[in-house]
C-alpha cells in the first residue's frame, strides 16, 4: 500500500495558500484569521474523506478510523510562525490524513484504531503547546487566564471569538492508557539529513527548551540632557544579557546547545527618551537535561549581576520549561523497520526543535520521522523539501502506522 501523493501534494499546496505572505511563506499564528481558516478547511477535508471530525475543548481537531482502544495517534499542527514555511507542522497533519484515507479506502482492518490529531498553538503565539498540554493533562487550569500573545491578547478572548471556552481546555485530557503510540512526520528543519544524503531520520530524542521572559527596569530620562554615566538604561541591560548569554552557551554548552533572544520590547519606545523598561524572551535549548538546567541557572545569575552593575531592577518569569524527552523504542523500531521494508537508509538523530511529540512522549510512546530540509532552512519562506522526499516520508509514515496498528 502506498499514499496517493498527488492528492497529498494538492492538499499541501491548498493549505499553503491560506495565510500566504508576499515572500512566499505563510503566517498562521494560532487563532489568527488565517489559522481559523486553515482549521475550517481541514474539517471540510476530513468530512470529504468520509470521517467525522471533532474539536475538543482545547481546540485540537481529531478524526478517527475504526473504534476501539488503545489508539495509534498521528498528527502535528497547522499554526505557523509569522512568515514561516508551508511544511512545518502541516506536513504531519496532511500526511496523517492521507494515511487514514488510504487505509480506509483499502478497507484494511486494524487491531488498534488510528486517530488524526491536530494540536493547537504548537508554535507559541500563546506560549506554545497549548493543545498538547491539554491533551496530555499537563495544562495548569490556573495559568490559562494569564496566557497572552505578544500583543497582549488573552487566549481566553481569542478562543471565545470562535465559540470555545479556553478555561475548559483541561477537559481535553486523554487517559494515557488509551494511547498505544503517537507518530509525527516532520521536516528536519536542519542540515543533517541533506548533508549526509540520508532520506529518513528516526528521532531518538527531542531537545528540551527553557524560555524566559526577562524584564529590566531602569529610569526614563531625556536622551539629550542626561549624561551617559547617569543613565539607568533598561535596554542596555537586555542587550548585555543577550551578548553574555550567547558567549555563555558557546563556552559552557555543548554542540547541541542553543540560545536565542527572539523578542525585545522597549518602553516607552520613544526615540528621545532613555528606555525605562526592556522585556525580552531568552530561550535555551539542549539535548541534555543537566546541561540545560545548568545553563538556565547561570543565565538567571547573569541577569541579576547585570541588573546590579547597571543600577536596574530585573524580573525573570518562566514562559516554557520542557525537559528533553527520549522517543519510544516501540516507534523508533517501527520507523526503522518501515524504512528497511521500502529499501531506504535511515539515521537515528535528535530533534533540535520543539515538537508536540515531546509533550506526548512524557505520558505515552511517541516518535518522529524526519525528511530532509534543503539547506536546513525552516521558519522561513525558503523552507523547502523535494517532492520525492515528501513522498518517501509519507510512505514511511503509512507503513509505520500499519505496523503499530496491526501488530
Amino acid at each position: 500500500m502506498r499514499v496517493n501523493f498527488e492528492r497529498l501534494r494538492r492538499d499541501l499546496e491548498t493549505l499553503g495558500a491560506i495565510g500566504r505572505t508576499p515572500e512566499g511563506g505563510v503566517s498562521r499564528p494560532s487563532w489568527s484569521d488565517a489559522d481559523v481558516a486553515a482549521r475550517r478547511w481541514l474539517l471540510a477535508r476530513i468530512e470529504a474523506a468520509g470521517m467525522e471530525p471533532r474539536v475538543d475543548p482545547a481546540g485540537n481537531i481529531l478524526a478517527r478510523w475504526q473504534p476501539g482502544s488503545p489508539v495509534v495517534l498521528v498528527g502535528s499542527h497547522l499554526d505557523s510562525v509569522p512568515n514561516g514555511g508551508i511544511l512545518d507542522g502541516a506536513l504531519g497533519v496532511l500526511a496523517g490524513l492521507e494515511c487514514l484515507r488510504r487505509i480506509k479506502e483499502a478497507g484494511t482492518q486494524l487491531r488498534y484504531p488510528l486517530e488524526l490529531v491536530t494540536f493547537t498553538d504548537e508554535e507559541g503565539a500563546f506560549g506554545g503547546f497549548f493543545g498538547s498540554y491539554a491533551f496530555t493533562g499537563t495544562l495548569r487550569p490556573e495559568a490559562i487566564p494569564a496566557i497572552v500573545d505578544s500583543s497582549g491578547q488573552r487566549i481566553v478572548d481569542a478562543m471565545a471569538r470562535h465559540g470555545l471556552d479556553a478555561l475548559q481546555a483541561p477537559m481535553a485530557a486523554r487517559d494515557p492508557r488509551g494511547i498505544r503510540a503517537y507518530v509525527e512526520l516532520h521536516i528536519e528543519q536542519g542540515p543533517v539529513l541533506e548533508s549526509r544524503r540520508v532520506p529518513i531520520g528516526v528521532v531518538e530524542a527531542v531537545v528540551g527548551i527553557h524560555r524566559f521572559g526577562i524584564t529590566f527596569r531602569g529610569r526614563a530620562d531625556h536622551a539629550g540632557t542626561t549624561p551617559m554615566p547617569d543613565r539607568k538604561d533598561a535596554f542596555l541591560g537586555a542587550a548585555e544579557l543577550a551578548m553574555r548569554g550567547h558567549d555563555l552557551v558557546r563556552s559552557q554548552g555543548t554542540p547541541a546547545s542553543r540560545m536565542t533572544v527572539g523578542i525585545v520590547r522597549v518602553k516607552p519606545g520613544v526615540a528621545n527618551i532613555v528606555p525605562a523598561e526592556a522585556w525580552l524572551t531568552y530561550e535555551l535549548r539542549e539535548q541534555s537535561r543537566e546541561t540545560l538546567q545548568r545553563l538556565a541557572e547561570v543565565s538567571r545569575g547573569l541577569a541579576a549581576e547585570i541588573a546590579r552593575s547597571r543600577g536596574l531592577e530585573v524580573a525573570v518569569e518562566t514562559i516554557l520549561d520542557i525537559d528533553p524527552v527520549p522517543m519510544s523504542s516501540l516507534v523508533m523500531d517501527a520507523v526503522t523497520h518501515a524504512a528497511g521494508t521500502l529499501g531506504l537508509q535511515s539515521l537515528r538523530m535528535p530533534a533540535m526543535a520543539g515538537h508536540d511529540a515531546q509533550v506526548l512522549g512524557r505520558v505515552a510512546a511517541a516518535g518522529m520521522i524526519f525528511v530532509p530540509s534543503k539547506d536546513g532552512r525552516s521558519h522561513s519562506p525558503l523552507e523547502f523539501t523535494a517532492d520525492e522526499d515528501l513522498e518517501r516520508g509519507a510512505n514511511i509514515l503509512l507503513q509505520t502506522l500499519l505496523h503499530l496498528a496491526a501488530a
